[in-house]
C-alpha cells in the first residue's frame, strides 16, 4: 500500500513500525454541539482507512480523542448556565448516535482531556525541563525557537508563518509563534491543580500526551482535515518531537475540505450543516456513500442534489444484496459449472478494488470497482438461476468489499422499518409546521409502499397493507 505523505509531498510504501501491527491516531470532535458534515468527513475516511488495514490482515490500535476542555465547550456552559462537564458529557453522547449512524466504528480507545491531566501536566514539566517551553505569570508557553524544524509539516518557515499568521501581540511570550501549553484559571472556569498554578492545558498538548499515553514515541499513522496541518498538527510535533528526541509520526494523512453548493462551509455565510440538521433529510449511509465517493485528499461539494444521488445509488447497491440474500435462502437450482466461472469471475473486480484502495486509500475507484461488481451481478441473474451455495458465495464476496467502505449495513427489514419512521417523523413535522399538503403527500407516498398509518392517542402507528 502507497500513502501521499503530507511530510513529505510524496506517495510513499507504507511500512509499520511493528510487522503486522499498526498504531493510528486521528483528531476527534471538540464536544461543544453536534459534529458537522466537514468533521464527518475524516471521521469517515480514516475509519475506512482502519476497515482496510484490517482487512489486510493488521492489527489496529485505533486511538480517536474527545477533546472536552476547551474554550467552546466553557462558553457554551456559561451561555446555557450549566457546568461544562456537562455539555462535553452531552455532546460525546450525541457524537456516538451520529457515529453509529454513519456506521464509523469506535475506537479502540477513546480518551479525553479531562482524565489525562496528570499525563498533559508531567509532558509540560518535562518540556520546561528540557528547555523547550517556559511559564510566564501561571501561563507556560512552547518556545518555538527551541525546536528547529518548526514548520516542517506545513512548508513554511517561521518568518512566513510569523507574517502569515494572525498572532496576538502577548508580552508575556518570547515570540509572536510560541503558543500556549497551560494556561492560568480564570474566574468560573474549570480547573486543574499544576506546579504553575490552577488551569488547563492548551489544545495541541493534549493530542501530543494522549498519543504518547496509548501509542508511544513514535506512531504510524496520524490523521485529520488539512485544516489541523497548521498550527495543531504543526504544534503537536514540534512538542513530542522536543521531548522524545524521535520522530512523532511516520504518515502523516490530510483529507481535504467539504463545501456546501459549491462554498466553502461557514457559520457566518448561513450554510453549516450538522450530521443530525442532514439526518432529518436524508439516511445517514447516503452520506457515507458521499463522502467514500471522492478521493479523500480532493475537495467534495455537499449539497442536495449530491446526497439524493448518492441515495439513489445505494439503493441500486441494496438491490443486489438483498436479491442474492433471496437466492441465498430460497434458491432450489441446481450448482452448474457455469457458476464456477461466474464465481471467479468476480476476481477482476476484487484485485480492481484492492488495487485501489493501495493506491493512497483511493476510495472513488473502489467504489466504482463495487458499482462494476454489482452490474456484473446483476447480468447474471438477469439470465440464469442461481443455486444457493453461489448466491451465497457472491453475497459474501460482494459484502465483503461493501464492508470496507462502511456501505451496506443495514438488512433489509431494518433498512424498510427506518425509513418508514423517518417519513412519519417528517409528516409529523409538517403538521406542527402546518404544511398539510406535505403532510398528505408523504401519507400517499407511504400508502403506495403498502404502509397505512394510524393517528392514535400513543402516536402515529403504521402497519403494512
Amino acid at each position: 500500500m502507497k500513502i501521499l505523505n503530507t511530510m513529505t509531498g510524496k506517495k510513499e510504501e507504507f511500512v509499520p513500525i511493528k510487522e503486522g501491527k499498526i498504531s493510528m491516531y486521528v483528531c476527534g470532535p471538540t464536544v461543544y454541539n453536534f459534529f458537522h458534515i466537514g468533521n464527518a468527513r475524516p471521521f469517515v475516511i480514516f475509519d475506512t482507512m482502519r476497515r482496510y488495514l484490517k482487512y489486510l490482515g493488521y492489527e489496529v490500535t485505533y486511538v480517536q480523542n474527545f477533546t472536552d476542555v476547551d474554550d467552546k465547550i466553557i462558553a457554551k456552559a456559561n451561555e446555557e448556565g450549566v457546568e461544562a462537564g456537562q455539555i462535553s458529557e452531552k455532546y460525546i453522547r450525541e457524537y456516538f448516535k451520529d457515529a453509529k449512524a454513519l456506521n464509523i466504528m469506535p475506537a479502540d480507545i477513546h480518551p479525553r482531556v479531562s482524565e489525562n491531566m496528570p499525563e498533559i501536566i508531567s509532558f509540560i514539566d518535562s518540556l520546561i525541563k528540557q528547555g523547550h517551553a517556559y511559564e510566564s505569570d501561571g501561563d507556560v508557553y512552547f518556545d518555538v525557537s527551541s525546536f528547529k524544524d518548526y514548520g516542517k509539516l506545513s512548508k513554511q518557515s517561521k518568518e512566513e508563518l510569523i507574517s502569515g499568521a494572525r498572532v496576538k501581540v502577548n508580552e508575556e511570550k518570547r515570540n509572536p509563534l510560541d503558543f500556549a501549553l497551560w494556561k492560568k484559571m480564570k474566574p468560573g472556569e474549570p480547573y486543574w491543580d499544576s506546579p504553575w498554578g490552577g488551569g488547563r492545558p492548551g489544545w495541541h498538548i493534549e493530542c501530543s500526551a494522549m498519543s504518547r499515553k496509548y501509542l508511544g514515541e513514535t506512531i504510524d499513522i496520524h490523521g485529520g482535515g488539512q485544516d489541523l496541518i497548521f498550527p495543531h498538527h504543526e504544534n503537536e510535533i514540534a512538542q513530542s518531537e522536543s521531548l522524545s528526541k524521535k520522530p512523532f509520526v511516520h504518515y502523516w494523512m490530510h483529507n481535504g475540505y467539504i463545501n456546501v453548493d459549491n462554498v466553502k462551509m461557514s457559520k457566518s455565510l448561513g450554510n453549516f450543516f450538522t450530521v443530525r440538521d442532514i439526518s432529518e433529510k436524508f439516511d445517514l449511509e447516503a452520506v457515507r456513500l458521499f463522502i467514500v465517493s471522492a478521493h479523500y485528499k480532493s475537495p467534495i461539494n455537499f449539497s442536495e442534489d449530491s446526497i439524493k444521488q448518492a441515495a439513489n445509488a445505494l439503493e441500486r447497491l441494496y438491490n443486489v444484496k438483498n436479491n442474492l440474500k433471496y437466492a441465498a435462502d430460497n434458491s432450489s437450482a441446481e450448482p452448474s459449472d457455469k457458476e464456477e466461472d461466474f464465481i471467479k469471475g468476480m476476481d477482476k473486480f476484487k484485485n480492481e478494488f484492492e488495487e485501489a484502495m493501495n493506491d493512497d486509500l483511493n476510495t472513488a475507484n473502489a467504489l466504482s470497482a463495487l458499482f462494476e461488481l454489482a452490474r456484473y451481478i446483476n447480468i447474471y441473474l438477469s439470465g440464469n438461476a442461481i443455486s444457493a451455495h453461489c448466491a451465497k458465495t457472491s453475497y459474501d464476496r460482494y459484502m465483503m468489499l461493501a464492508d470496507i467502505l462502511g456501505l451496506l449495513y443495514k438488512d433489509e427489514e431494518t433498512s424498510l422499518d427506518d425509513k418508514i419512521n423517518e417519513m412519519i417523523e417528517k409528516r409529523q413535522k409538517a403538521r406542527r409546521e402546518k404544511d398539510f399538503r406535505l403532510a398528505d403527500e408523504i401519507r400517499d407516498e407511504l400508502r403506495e409502499m403498502g404502509i397505512e398509518l394510524k393517528d392514535t392517542r400513543e402516536g402515529v402507528k403504521w402497519r403494512k397493507l
